[in-house]
């Protein structure tokens, strides 16, 4: 069983194995944890992305799907992208969502990691309400069976969907 933390933090600074990167689909950088997130990684990074762009994924990384690279200047070892649902645009399907955080986890183990963290995929430019996205991404953690993973932290940059994190897990727990 995954034990499920959550915190009030700065995802980049995260000692884990792996750091989830809620990316949009050019994995190219962007604003929010996805723009911190290669910030602090350096241009190694960038450099992945691109790579992974030329190969394997011309298109960039669908809704839900997740991929690997390398941390380079952050304290974890690997990064992995997943591409939260974007509201705004339309894309309503929780199940878009919950698969981000079940591929994601999905990665890791094939990775080895044995600590990950997550931001709140999909809870802030893209639109999901903070309530709905803690709830979706708890229980798809709690119910994931993830060979190696141990710890999943969910790194939060505000107070308020800290306590949406919190929340979930409460009601996780009540069920």
């Amino acid at each position: 069983m995954i034990s499920i933390e959550t915190t009030l933090g700065d995802i980049t600074e995260q000692q884990v194995d792996a750091i989830v990167n809620a990316a949009n689909s050019s994995l190219l950088g962007g604003g929010g944890v996805d723009g911190a997130i290669h910030r602090a990684a350096g241009p190694g990074l960038l450099a992945d992305c691109r790579r992974l762009r030329e190969t394997s994924l011309p298109d960039g990384l669908p809704a839900g799907e997740a991929v690997a690279t390398d941390a380079h200047l952050l304290p974890a070892r690997w990064v992995i992208h997943t591409v939260g649902p974007n509201r705004h645009a339309g894309q309503t399907d929780p199940s878009v969502l919950a698969a981000c955080f079940r591929n994601s986890l999905r990665v890791a183990g094939e990775l080895g990691a044995t600590g990950v963290a997550f931001p709140a995929v999909g809870a802030g430019v893209y639109g999901w309400d903070a309530d709905e996205a803690a709830r979706i991404a708890v229980e798809e953690v709690a119910a994931a069976d993830v060979p190696g993973v141990e710890v999943v932290r969910f790194v939060l940059f505000s107070e308020r969907l800290l306590q949406a994190f919190d929340t979930a897990l409460v009601g996780l727990h009540v069920q």
